[in-house]
């Protein structure tokens, strides 16, 4: 323990006195010092083990957080992924139904059969061609007979044009 001056020592004998009671702290003091720094070196180890060790436990800590917290955002952007893209296929559904009714009405203004008139119009055409066949006793009909005709003189024509040219 460091010594406490006296008030009562005076003159020389106290200047001894306080010279050897001065001597006599630092030397505790520095005594204190080098014990600090033995202990110090010693136990150093000991707690620098010790502070890895809970700054291994803080980081699994911060590193569950930080993934617990990119799986939330990752899933709410997800979401809202999801819906911006469900939201823009319905209105890609609706401009494509807008588009096409508009398109049927400008084809329609402008004469043009649509699929279902064309439709209607073979079924007619395959019920009148029947009943043609009931009068002609089921025969093919004179028009038809006509087009084979036709065809064929239409395929030789150009067959005769090609011999014309050539003799000319």
């Amino acid at each position: 323990m460091v010594k406490k001056f006296s008030k009562a020592a005076t003159g020389a004998a106290a200047d001894n006195n306080l010279l050897g009671t001065v001597k006599e702290s630092s030397s505790q003091i520095w005594l204190a010092g080098l014990g600090a720094f033995a202990k110090a070196q010693e136990e150093g180890s000991k707690v620098f083990e010790a502070l890895v060790k809970e700054g291994s436990g803080l980081q699994k800590k911060f590193r569950s957080f930080a993934d617990a917290q990119v799986n939330d955002m990752t899933n709410e952007v997800s979401g809202k992924i999801t819906e911006a893209t469900s939201k823009a296929a319905g209105a890609w559904d609706r401009l494509e139904t807008v588009f096409e009714e508009r398109v049927g009405r400008a084809v329609g203004r402008l004469g043009v059969p649509t699929k279902a008139d064309i439709q209607k119009l073979t079924e007619r055409v395959e019920e009148l061609t029947k009943q043609v066949q009931k009068l002609n006793g089921g025969k093919a009909a004179p028009a038809a007979a006509k087009a084979t005709t036709t065809k064929a003189t239409a395929a030789k024509k150009p067959a005769a044009r090609k011999a014309a040219k050539k003799a000319a």
